[in-house]
């Protein structure tokens, strides 16, 4: 079997079955947790640095590279903002090839975490609030658009990668954004700006207008960037321009149509 083929099983064949097993969820989230993606970002830098063969991935994990349990986690990882993939390759984004960095590793986990739909809705949901036993927790869970037989599997994950990510240093009854995180600076500069009213949480505007308030994504691809006067050879710019497609895969909707973003190198003589 082709990496192609497996691709499309992965992101295809296999969603379509949990989907007639379990029902169909409105709304992403990983079946495994935070660890589980950081193993497997990991894997890739070891690998490759930045990117590697997906059959590559596989044996460094010691996995099989056509197994549904390897599927699995390239998709979590996906999920968690910390790879993509396509035609056989896994490369990592600017934010996995932070989470692999030791020095940014405390601050990527917390940004990991909330790149999860389901996660930055609860987390939206109940900042500065307890939030509810499992019972409510999980009925929460499904009314923003998880299945009813996955709520529960859904509510271990998130609770597990919550702590993982270190949301849970205070306990396990509230999401606290871990201390000196970006998240938590701009939460704080929230509340002294409302005083005593109740917090509102408006959708975080993602670029234009000069505001500089990108989705992290972009951000960090920005950020990537060398100066003008830099030396860049087309191979750098390349893997940039790849890197580029696959986040805009994560982040925008629109990917049920057949065609892909092909970025490649070509000579301009005829």
């Amino acid at each position: 079997m082709t990496a192609d083929k497996v691709i499309q099983i992965a992101e295809g064949q296999d969603q379509t079955e949990s989907e007639g097993k379990r029902g169909k969820s409105t709304i992403e989230f990983p079946y495994l947790d935070m660890d589980d993606a950081i193993e497997l970002a990991s894997g890739v830098h070891q690998c490759g640095g930045s990117s590697c063969q997906w059959d590559q991935l596989a044996a460094q994990l010691k996995a099989s590279a056509t197994g549904g349990g390897f599927r699995l986690r390239l998709i979590t990882a996906k999920t968690f903002g910390l790879l993509t993939y396509e035609r056989g390759s896994v490369t990592l984004t600017p934010l996995g090839m932070r989470m692999v960095d030791a020095q940014q590793e405390r601050s990527a986990r917390t940004e990991a975490f909330l790149t999860v739909p389901l996660y930055r809705a609860l987390y939206e949901k109940f900042r500065g609030v307890s939030l509810p036993p499992t019972a409510g927790l999980e009925r929460e869970i499904e009314s923003l658009g998880v299945a009813p037989k996955q709520k529960e599997k859904a509510r271990q994950v998130f609770q597990r990668s919550a702590k993982q990510a270190g949301f849970f240093e205070f306990g396990s009854d509230r999401l606290v954004p871990p201390a000196g995180s970006k998240i938590q600076q701009k939460d704080n500069g929230k509340d002294r700006e409302q005083g005593a009213k109740p917090p509102h949480n408006p959708p975080p505007a993602y670029g234009g207008g000069g505001s500089g308030d990108y989705h992290p994504f972009i951000q960090g691809l920005l950020k990537s960037l060398p100066a003008p006067d830099a030396d860049w050879s087309i191979e750098q710019r390349v893997r940039w321009l790849q890197t580029a497609a696959g986040i805009f895969d994560l982040m925008y909707k629109g990917n049920e149509d057949s065609r892909q973003i092909t970025v490649k190198a070509e000579s301009s003589l005829s």
